[in-house]
């Protein structure tokens, strides 16, 4: 294997403590003379246990080692991967080098461990070839991970040579991507003073836009704006304000879940760290993608400045926004920011400005955003609406009237009218039918 290993070239930079470079050097000092036995199987054993964890973290089934290796080339950044993403291959010389590659790998897929397990008297690898897995819940793992790598796998191990190897690949990168952004839809980005570091959000709703009942023309401004940002025409930040529980964050899950294919992620990022935004940018600003950030419930109280870093990442900072990159925001406040009497008294204050300057600074903020889409509390006649035609996908078999009257004894005692409260509602009724 490490014959095989060492003839990598554009995916050969891989972490030495890496499964594959971990088998590889273990196998090379087992075809020496003065192994260890024990000492070999320990290490061999722990590299089939990371198999085994990387396996149930995405519900790989059959082939593990057939899935762990395709899994490295789907995920693995590098100039020919990162060229070929959302775009294809091209014609080139780099193309030579990615060949002999798949070459190597089309080696590691068909590796015959037999002979090894055979003198040390073990049979794991055997078992990873023939893995049966046990059934899970979907958030469990990352079930959209799980079925691309799956049927990519099985189609490596079946391509004819390394052309058609070639082909499998690119194509892949061209539909999906590659590394965690080609994979996922959505991030969070690690907390802490060390390096910049992504994070897939793996449980995210797989709510769509039929779900939201209500609320078409907000939908529709949304729906406008996105298409235009994915499709590479000019569109604008949006800000999505009004009562809570009416469906701001639910509607921006699912425009990601609905326009996932066409290369749109979403990376969620808190007001705490707005001032790592510049970072963000700057990591994805080169990528074939759509990008989303998304601040929910965003609003600042008075004696907060995290705006500022805000206002100069939208609009205004020496380095432009990318073309990729819109901000998507949701707040239960208009004007994003908590207004006093004080801010309105028109006196100075110890620098020599004016408060209402100080006002106008913040209030600017909102005027960033080219979209704004108001989410107001539905009325009681569009709550009672929304309640019925929620039960009904449930399966409630009360007629509309019952329906309406149950509701209403639900909002008087559980938050008021809101959609969210509509949908507790229909969760409620439909948990008591037998």
């Amino acid at each position: 294997m490490h014959n095989i290993v060492s003839k990598l070239l554009i995916y050969g930079d891989m972490p030495k403590d890496s499964i594959l470079m971990e088998l590889s050097s273990i196998i090379r000092e087992f075809k020496g003379e003065n192994y260890k036995k024990d000492e070999i199987i320990t290490r061999i054993y722990h590299q089939v246990k990371r198999i085994l964890e990387v396996s149930t973290d995405y519900g790989f089934d059959r082939n593990l080692w057939h899935n762990y290796l395709t899994y490295l080339l789907i995920t693995n950044e590098n100039p020919f991967s990162l060229t070929c993403e959302k775009v294809g291959a091209n014609d080139g010389s780099v193309n030579y080098f990615a060949k002999n590659d798949f070459k190597q790998f089309m080696k590691l897929f068909d590796y015959d461990f037999k002979p090894m397990e055979e003198e040390l008297g073990i049979d794991c690898f055997e078992k990873l070839q023939n893995y049966k897995a046990i059934g899970k819940t979907e958030l469990m793992y990352n079930k959209n991970v799980s079925e691309k790598v799956q049927s990519l796998s099985l189609k490596l191990e079946n391509a004819k040579d390394e052309n058609e190897f070639f082909d499998y690949v690119t194509e892949f990168y061209k539909q999906y991507g590659v590394g965690m952004f080609g994979l996922n839809k959505a991030f969070r980005i690690k907390d802490g003073d060390g390096p910049l570091e992504f994070h897939a959000i793996n449980n995210m709703d797989k709510v769509v836009l039929d779900d939201l009942v209500g609320y078409e023309i907000q939908k529709k401004k949304l729906v406008d704006n996105t298409e235009a940002f994915v499709q590479g025409r000019k569109a604008n930040n949006c800000l999505l304000f009004g009562d809570s529980g009416t469906g701001k964050s639910t509607s921006i899950k699912a425009i990601v879940n609905e326009y996932y294919e066409q290369g749109l992620r979403m990376i969620e990022i808190y007001k705490h760290q707005f001032k790592d935004l510049s970072n963000v940018i700057a990591a994805i600003k080169n990528r074939n993608y759509k990008f989303i950030i998304y601040m929910d419930d965003l609003s600042f109280e008075d004696f907060e400045i995290e705006y500022k870093f805000l206002k100069a990442v939208i609009e205004g900072g020496v380095e432009t926004k990318p073309e990729n990159i819109l901000i998507y925001a949701t707040s239960n406040r208009r004007h994003l920011i908590k207004e006093t009497w004080n801010d309105r008294s028109d006196v100075q204050v110890e620098n020599g400005m004016h408060k209402s300057d100080t006002m106008e600074e913040k209030l600017s903020l909102v005027h960033r955003f080219g979209v704004t889409i108001n989410y107001s509390k539905p009325t009681q006649k569009e709550y009672f609406e929304i309640a019925v035609e929620l039960c009904r996908r449930l399966g409630v078999k009360l007629s509309d009237d019952e329906i309406k009257a149950e509701a209403n004894k639900w909002e008087l005692s559980h938050g008021g009218i809101s959609g969210r409260t509509a949908q507790q509602f229909a969760n409620y009724l439909a948990g008591q039918q037998l």
